[in-house]
């Protein structure tokens, strides 16, 4: 077992807390490789970093999320923000420029990092990226992500994390038929029906909109050095975030770089939604080997 060495950073505004599997600076002259989630935490890289033992592989909590307790009042979570806190980060590495793996909006966060610090990455593979900007349905996108937030205001979690998979299982655009569907029953869902009343969750509410509200600066991106490839699931069909995989891939000149399994392909069984993680890593060595 490798050994798993926890550190805290101070930030201005959060503490941040990461994780070092293997030797720093990484053995073998292979960059680190850092995971980036969001909301998901460190936690959720375990099965992936565990099919990594010869690299030294990097986690952590992003600002506000699991063990980085925040202090600066706020509880929005920005591209920006927390891409200035993973600069520095990959500073206290002192590891050189990394390779980044980072899903989901860590990889809107990620393609943030390319943009403004440009030097510190040597390879990003943006796992299917939540973006609107990029799909033709933009509006209707929004309007989805309005509606699954009215049901968590109104109803709870258990309401708006059922309006929030049915807004991310629905294939293609979305069109008049999707917004006529009845409200999905949160029991379908093995969701809670019984309403907390708790308006906090970093999902459903409006604190990670600036998340998917990300414009991609596409010459700045397709100027770094950096090697960037978008990923997309193969199991994803044309569900919301397969569609922006695909938009990001086209705005960037590429096609869309296709990994096993769904959205969550590199999440093990721990997980109620697991992939195919072996699967999942020996892709992902693959294709930063072609780098």
């Amino acid at each position: 077992m490798t050994t798993i060495q926890t550190h805290t950073l101070a930030v201005p505004g959060v503490e941040l807390v990461y994780d070092v599997r293997g030797p720093l600076p990484p053995a073998g002259g292979r960059p680190a490789l850092l995971m980036v989630g969001q909301p998901m935490t460190a936690e959720g890289f375990t099965a992936l970093a565990d099919n990594f033992p010869d690299r030294t592989v990097v986690t952590y909590d992003p600002r506000g999320l699991g063990r980085s307790v925040r202090a600066d009042g706020r509880s929005d979570h920005t591209p920006q923000q927390q891409a200035a806190d993973l600069h520095l980060l990959i500073e206290v590495l002192d590891a050189g420029p990394v390779e980044v793996f980072a899903s989901s909006g860590g990889a809107v966060t990620a393609l943030e990092l390319v943009a403004s610090h440009p030097a510190d990455v040597a390879t990003l593979v943006a796992h299917e990226p939540p973006i609107n900007a990029v799909l033709p349905d933009a509006a209707a996108a929004e309007r989805a992500r309005a509606a699954f937030h009215e049901a968590y205001q109104t109803n709870g979690f258990g309401a708006g994390m059922a309006a929030f998979v049915a807004m991310t299982s629905w294939q293609g655009e979305f069109t008049d038929d999707y917004f006529a569907q009845p409200t999905p029953d949160p029991a379908m869902f093995g969701m809670p029906t019984d309403d907390d009343g708790t308006r906090d969750d970093p999902l459903l509410s409006k604190a990670s909109w600036a998340i998917t509200d990300y414009r991609p600066d596409a010459r700045a991106l397709t100027a770094a050095p950096t090697r960037i490839v978008i990923a997309v699931g193969e199991e994803s069909g044309a569900t919301y975030t397969a569609r922006t995989a695909h938009g990001t891939a086209a705005l960037l000149g590429q096609q869309a770089t296709v990994f096993p399994s769904h959205h969550g392909g590199f999440v093990g069984g721990e997980s109620g939604y697991a992939g195919k993680p072996e699967e999942f890593a020996a892709r992902l060595r693959e294709v930063l080997a072609t780098g």
